[in-house]
């Protein structure tokens, strides 16, 4: 039985996808651990499958989505980005792969995979959350990723692309601030998510700058999209001192606060003003039509591809970040409060 890679692996003291990596000569493992790996292949008479080094001048990204969850799938935010992504990469003659997963650990398993024996260049996270294993998956086989998101780690050693979603949280809150309001909610997804914490902070800080106090119990964060019975909203909405405005995270979330808004009588506007974010097709779609941000999602997913190819081709390249534009698209979902 000939010498198979895991032994070289383990004589070298990496994994199996380094080794891959050092066959075709890949720009992200490091001249020092080529040559221990090429060492060990020596050493144990290990000749390389030609088939593998076939695909050497064809590059190969994976796009990465979040854990699968039941409303990834629905926000056209995903789709866009996604869009970008594709039409840049095809430009120039790179193949991608999407990964998707129920679990990090399902996730981390196809990307093993891919880069043992598809050769994957690199990869493109469509989210940045804090704490992720895929990241330090990532970083620990030195397999090239961008984000589209902040990091939360390694801040100038990662690649991201993103908004400043702290200024876009507080120029959304100006928005109603300038209008009269001053009892104004904030509704998002979970902290983890550092686009949501972001702009949360620029509400927070919006509100400061104002002269207005920060109150907890205006802020509701969301693990997901309620479906059925949005029992948190409704109480939230039907409160004595609830707010005359909402800085709500992304469309998807505000279309619920709309519909729990009108099972409760509200009146949108005239009750209840709304700011939300991507300015998707629900924002044009919904009635009254949604004020939102647009975050310039294919431009986002247009410079991760850019950046992706530059660091792989330039692999000495320091890391960039990058930062789209964004801009408010004003509708009627707003309007200044009852006297």
């Amino acid at each position: 039985m000939g010498v198979t890679i895991k032994e070289v692996a383990k004589l070298a003291g990496v994994s199996t996808s380094t080794v891959s990596r050092t066959c075709s000569d890949h720009p992200s493992i490091s001249a020092q651990t080529k040559e221990k790996v090429r060492n060990a292949m020596k050493q144990l008479g290990y000749e390389p499958n030609n088939s593998n080094l076939t695909i050497q001048n064809s590059r190969s990204i994976g796009i990465i989505l979040p854990v699968s969850e039941f409303d990834t799938y629905e926000n056209s935010f995903f789709l866009e980005t996604m869009r970008g992504i594709t039409l840049f990469f095809n430009q120039k003659h790179y193949s991608t792969t999407l990964i998707t997963g129920s679990s990090n650990e399902e996730i981390i398993d196809t990307i093993q995979y891919l880069s043992k024996d598809h050769h994957l260049d690199g990869v493109v996270l469509l989210y940045s959350k804090k704490d992720d294993p895929v990241i330090d998956y990532l970083e620990k086989e030195r397999i090239p990723f961008v984000l589209v998101g902040k990091t939360d780690r390694s801040i100038h050693d990662t690649i991201y692309v993103d908004n400043d979603n702290i200024l876009a949280g507080k120029d959304a809150t100006k928005y109603l601030l300038d209008l009269g309001h001053t009892r104004i909610g904030y509704l998002g997804s979970l902290s983890v998510r550092i686009y949501s914490a972001d702009r949360k902070s620029g509400y927070i800080l919006a509100l400061t700058e104002a002269g207005i106090p920060y109150d907890p119990a205006m802020c509701i964060e969301l693990p997901s999209i309620p479906k059925e019975g949005a029992d948190e909203l409704t109480e939230f909405l039907s409160s004595e001192n609830r707010p005359t405005a909402l800085v709500v995270s992304d469309d998807i979330i505000a279309m619920v606060i709309e519909k729990t808004a009108y099972e409760l009588g509200l009146r949108i506007p005239e009750d209840l003003s709304i700011v939300s974010f991507n300015n998707s097709l629900l924002a044009k779609l919904s009635t009254p039509q949604l004020t939102s941000i647009d975050v310039n999602n294919r431009q986002l997913g247009i410079e991760a591809a850019s950046q992706m190819i530059n660091h792989i081709e330039n692999p000495a390249l320091l890391a960039t970040k990058i930062i789209v534009p964004y801009y408010l698209v004003e509708r009627q979902s707003c309007c200044p409060p009852k006297q």
